[in-house]
C-alpha cells in the first residue's frame, strides 16, 4: 500500500464528487506530430467511452487479424471517462481501410491515416482535460486553491492509478522482486513502474515535509522546461535562482534504478536516505535493468480555466505527457470518485 502524501497547500476544505457520469471526465490526447499519410503503420484516432485501452488494442488486433504486439498506443487512458486517443497498427502494404464495420463497444472512429513510424509508448505532447466536480461543498476554497495551483503548480506525484486498486501493483512488485515469475511483459512493467513511482513520490513528499520543495541547494539536479535535459548545479547563484523562479528550469528527484544518483552533496544524501526505506524496491529495480533517471518534482498546468455554478465546478487544463489530472485535483478538493463507489 502506498504511503500517504503531504499536500503543498494544506488539506483541502471542500468535498465533492468526481465522475458521477462518464462525461464528467474527458481527456483529449495530443500527439507531437501529424501522421504523414503513407507508411506501414495505420494510425487510428478514436473516441472511447467507458472502454479499457488494453481491451481496445486487443480488439483492434482481432479486427486486423494481426498479433497483439503489432498494435500500439502512446499511453493508457482512464476507462471511466470519455477519451480521445491514437492507436497504431502495423499493416504493411497500401490497403485503404474503411473501418465503418469496426464494432468495438464504447469506441467511435474519428479518423485514420498511415504513418511511416510506429506509435510508441510515451510519444505524446500531453493531454487536455475537462473535469466536472459535482455536489461541491466549499466552492470558494476550491477557487482560492485554483489560483495558487495555476500560478505555482502542484507536487508532480504519480497518481493513484499507477499503483492499482488498493495499491495492489506495489504488492505485485514485492512478489516479483522476491522471485515470483510474471510472464506478461505489460503487467511486469506496471509493477516495476509502481515501485519506482513510490520511491519518487516519497522523495517529493519528504521535501514538502522538510519545507524544501522550493529551496535550492548545491547538488540539486534541474530539468530544462519543455525538455528532458538535466544538469547538476554545482553552485546556486542568482542566475539559477532567477531561472527557477521564471520556471525555465525545475527541481528534479530520482526515478530509481541501477547506477549512481545524479544528485550530489546534501541532495544525494537526502534522496538516498528516503530510498533506504525501500531496499527491496531499489535492489529489484536495478536487477530488472532500470537505470537512474530524473523527473520534475513540480507539475505546472497550462490553458487553465475554471467555472463555478451552484455546487458544480468545471475545470479545463492541459498537462504534459506522463502527468496525472488527479494530482491537480487532490490539491483542490477532497473528492470521491463515484466509479470506485460503484465498484465496491
Amino acid at each position: 500500500m502506498s504511503k500517504p502524501l503531504n499536500y503543498l497547500y494544506g488539506k483541502p476544505l471542500a468535498t465533492g464528487q468526481l465522475r458521477s457520469q462518464m462525461s464528467d471526465f474527458k481527456v483529449v490526447e495530443k500527439l507531437p506530430f501529424e501522421p504523414c499519410g503513407e507508411g506501414e503503420h495505420l494510425f487510428i484516432h478514436i473516441r472511447k467511452t467507458g472502454a479499457n485501452t488494453i481491451v481496445v488494442a486487443r480488439e483492434l488486433a482481432k479486427y486486423f487479424k494481426v498479433k497483439e504486439m503489432l498494435v500500439s498506443y502512446a499511453g493508457l487512458k482512464d476507462r471511466f471517462a470519455v477519451t480521445e486517443q491514437w492507436f497504431g497498427v502495423h499493416v504493411p502494404g497500401k490497403t485503404i481501410y474503411d473501418l465503418s464495420d469496426l464494432a468495438i463497444e464504447g469506441v467511435e472512429v474519428l479518423s485514420s491515416k498511415r504513418h511511416n513510424k510506429k506509435l510508441r509508448t510515451g510519444a505524446l505532447l500531453g493531454n487536455s482535460f475537462e473535469l466536472v466536480l459535482r455536489n461541491v461543498t466549499d466552492a470558494d476554497d476550491v477557487l482560492r486553491r485554483w489560483a495558487a495551483v495555476s500560478q505555482f503548480g502542484v507536487p508532480n506525484y504519480f497518481g493513484e492509478q499507477r499503483f492499482g486498486i488498493n495499491g495492489g501493483n506495489l504488492e505485485r512488485a514485492t512478489e516479483l522482486f522476491q522471485g515470483k515469475k510474471v510472464k506478461d511483459k505489460k503487467k511486469r512493467g506496471l509493477y516495476l513502474s509502481a515501485a519506482r513511482s513510490e520511491i519518487f513520490n516519497q522523495i517529493v513528499n519528504k521535501r514538502i515535509e522538510n519545507n524544501q520543495f522550493e529551496s535550492l541547494q548545491v547538488g540539486d539536479v534541474f530539468m530544462l522546461n519543455g525538455t528532458q535535459s538535466v544538469f547538476l548545479a554545482d553552485e546556486i547563484d542568482e542566475k539559477i535562482t532567477q531561472r527557477f523562479q521564471e520556471k525555465d528550469i525545475d527541481l528534479t528527484a530520482a526515478l530509481w534504478g541501477a547506477g549512481e544518483l545524479m544528485a550530489q552533496a546534501e541532495s544525494q544524501a537526502f534522496e538516498q536516505s528516503v530510498a533506504d526505506d525501500f531496499p527491496i524496491y531499489c535492489e529489484g529495480l536495478a536487477k530488472f535493468g532500470l537505470k537512474q533517471e530524473r523527473r520534475k518534482i513540480r507539475l505546472s498546468l497550462s490553458q487553465g480555466k475554471i467555472k463555478s455554478e451552484n455546487d458544480t465546478i468545471t475545470l479545463n487544463f492541459f498537462l504534459p505527457s506522463g502527468c496525472y489530472a488527479t494530482t491537480i485535483l487532490r490539491e483542490l478538493i477532497h473528492y470521491q470518485d463515484m466509479t470506485e463507489r460503484a465498484a465496491n
